[in-house]
């Protein structure tokens, strides 16, 4: 469909009819993914064949770069009619993109109303659950019949974000109850909305955090969640379709802090070389400066490398194993604190279980190891045994320290993801080359 798209827009004239008719076939998801990686040009010249019903939707799909694009080369009537034919946190999302003479210009021609609910919007802090929540949802009033209530959604519904749920208001604007469509439906057309509304309702607080907002859509499988001020005022709702883009934004942020990057907004390909830079070299740097810690405890114990050479052979394995080990088990408590699974006051009780699973997959490795070295190295059942304690002893502290730092960072209210692999690996390294060399030293008495 793209490609016949495409080929069609460089007739000259163009077929407007053929371009409308498959632009009508489409999904606006799908027509808002023709946009990317296309010409500029292109861009805004299949914008403009859109019909007008689809416009707006495809619009509210497509990438940050591509919006701006459009909307610079729209006048300026014909970006406010835009926005105004966007859903309330569709346009925030795109403002928070757009250059500020760009959106000078363009909240100029959006009407009073609805700009005075972006800049609404605007205020609240970033990630938290203000800033991703629409002011588009259905009121309904508890003294109202059912069949008033349908009436109302009939006359309302076309402009609000969802109509899965309507939200009883009461005076002063205080959320009273929900009303799902199916209870609406199902309910007999006489009943007042207050006796079929459920009470027992689930909300979030406009300073929530936007992922802790996530995980009750998670926990309860909601597809909208009222927001409320502090005095329990209905201020807004947040959709599932938002919600998905919070935990996607979330875990890709968590996933490059696990990988000792500096989280980025934007895709790869589209990311400044010189910026994929920046986010990558500050942690490479302090993760080799740290690394200076393992040359040292080499450096300290050269003399007996000097008299035991064989010893240098398995460094390599003893801090591989500890550093996979310590990624292991950070993975699985970062994710678990993550989903809720694990909280700080579990400490102790993951302690105890990691050190249990260290000293069982320790001994099961170190038995392998011990009859490999055993037959590979002269039968020399002393230098088996030291190399072998020595990994059990890693893989314990490995995995203690892999489960301790995350979830020390987050009583300090850091992000569990920055204490990953990196930081853990470094950590372990040094550790078990001190314990290697130690335990070596008194078996073989080095000096």
């Amino acid at each position: 469909m793209q490609e016949a798209i495409l080929s069609l827009i460089e007739e000259d004239p163009i077929p407007v009819a053929r371009v409308y008719a498959l632009f009508a076939g489409m999904n606006a998801v799908d027509i808002a993914a023709i946009f990317e990686n296309i010409g500029k040009d292109k861009i805004v010249r299949i914008f403009r064949l859109l019909p007008k019903n689809t416009a707006a939707d495809a619009f509210s799909h497509m990438e940050p770069e591509e919006q701006q694009i459009i909307v610079e080369a729209l006048t300026d009537s014909e970006a406010g009619d835009l926005i105004n034919k966007l859903f309330v946190d569709d346009a925030v999302d795109l403002i928070e993109e757009m250059p500020a003479d760009v959106v000078n210009r363009v909240l100029q021609q959006v009407n009073p109303e609805k700009r005075t609910l972006i800049n609404q919007l605007l205020q609240y802090p970033e990630d938290s659950a203000g800033s991703i929540m629409t002011t588009e949802y259905v009121e309904l009033n508890a003294e109202s019949t059912v069949h008033a209530a349908f009436e109302h959604i009939r006359e309302i519904g076309i402009n609000k974000e969802t109509i899965y749920t309507s939200y009883v208001i009461g005076r002063g604007r205080l959320l009273l109850g929900v009303v799902p469509a199916k209870d609406l439906m199902l309910a007999d057309p006489g009943q007042l909305i207050g006796d079929i509304m459920d009470t027992n309702f689930v909300s979030a607080a406009t300073t929530d955090d936007q992922e802790a907002a996530a995980a009750l859509f998670k926990k309860y499988g909601l597809l909208a969640l009222p927001v409320v001020d502090k005095d329990r005022h209905m201020v807004g709702i947040i959709t599932v379709d938002d919600v998905v883009e919070v935990i996607e934004e979330e875990n890709t942020e968590d996933f490059e802090k696990m990988a000792a990057l500096n989280p980025s907004d934007e895709p790869y390909l589209k990311t400044n070389i010189f910026k994929l830079t920046r986010n990558r070299i500050l942690w490479l740097m302090v993760l080799m400066l740290s690394a200076t810690v393992t040359g040292t405890i080499i450096a300290g114990f050269e003399d007996a490398l000097a008299t035991l050479p064989v010893l240098v052979v398995f460094i390599p394995m003893l801090m591989d194993t500890g550093g996979n080990a310590g990624s292991q088990t950070s993975t699985l408590i970062i994710r678990g604190m993550a989903l809720g699974e694990i909280r700080i006051g579990d400490i102790f009780r993951v302690l105890g279980r990691e050190i249990c699973i260290a000293s069982l997959c320790g001994l099961g490795l170190g038995a392998i190891n011990y009859i490999r070295i055993y037959l590979m190295y002269g039968k020399n059942s002393s230098l088996s045994f030291a190399v072998t304690f020595s990994l059990l002893i890693t893989i314990v502290i490995a995995k203690s320290i892999g489960c301790i730092l995350p979830m020390v960072a987050k009583k300090l209210k850091l992000d569990p993801a920055v204490m990953a692999a990196p930081i853990i690996t470094t950590l372990v390294d040094g550790t078990s080359l001190a314990v290697y060399f130690m335990i070596a030293k008194r078996m073989f008495h080095l000096m």
